[in-house]
């Protein structure tokens, strides 16, 4: 994994089925490993959501080891969902995603939608009110236990307003549709355009 790249990092639920114990729960079992992760591994988080059956992360692994770092985290989480639930199969579905994002244009497109995936699914109004997401307790509305890199969208030093009306503003479902397929690649990017040839408008947009 390269080292001075930041990835967008996914898993999710085996046969995409709900989690079996309430989102608190899983919330707290995330808390305690990515804390761990942090420590063991230098795992460098920007921000965390998750889901009713999978997680989002964007995060960098500056030593080089973010397979290790993930792996652990999923195996972990795993054997203690296991013991709180007495399932035998797994709980992650497959190994974890990555994709590696090589510029700030595809982190703020990445950032934005991810931080957005509560509203996109009606679980929220706003970004800021879901309470399983780091942004959440950013904003100081829950104790944040996840060690989180400095926000500089959100924090340029002091909080900017007009960075979470950015976050909160309404997007065009074809660009959601455009960053989602780009997460799903090893490498965030945006393919041309078919009808055009021309590359995506996202490349110029401010996301």
């Amino acid at each position: 994994m390269h080292p001075d790249y930041r990835y967008h990092l996914g898993g999710r639920s085996i046969n995409k089925e709900w989690f079996e114990i309430p989102l608190e729960d899983v919330w707290c079992l995330f808390e305690d490993y990515l804390y761990l992760v942090t420590k063991i591994y230098d795992l460098q988080i920007f921000s965390f959501v998750l889901m009713s059956n999978h997680f989002h992360m964007l995060a960098q692994a500056p030593n080089g080891n973010l397979s290790e770092a993930m792996r652990y985290l999923m195996r972990e989480t795993s054997r203690e969902f296991s013991r709180l639930t007495g399932r035998i199969n797994h709980l992650w579905g497959g190994r974890f995603n990555r994709t590696i994002i090589t510029c700030d244009h595809h982190f703020n497109c990445a950032f934005k939608y991810v931080y957005r995936n509560p509203v996109r699914a009606k679980m929220c109004e706003r970004v800021e009110d879901y309470k399983f997401s780091t942004l959440h307790r950013l904003f100081g509305f829950d104790r944040l236990s996840i060690p989180l890199v400095e926000d500089k969208l959100l924090f340029t030093p002091n909080f900017d307003e007009q960075a979470l009306k950015w976050l909160n503003a309404p997007t065009n479902p074809e660009h959601d549709e455009e960053v989602r397929r780009a997460l799903k690649r090893t490498k965030f990017e945006f393919k041309t355009s078919r009808k055009t040839g021309r590359p995506s408008e996202l490349e110029k947009l401010i996301y």
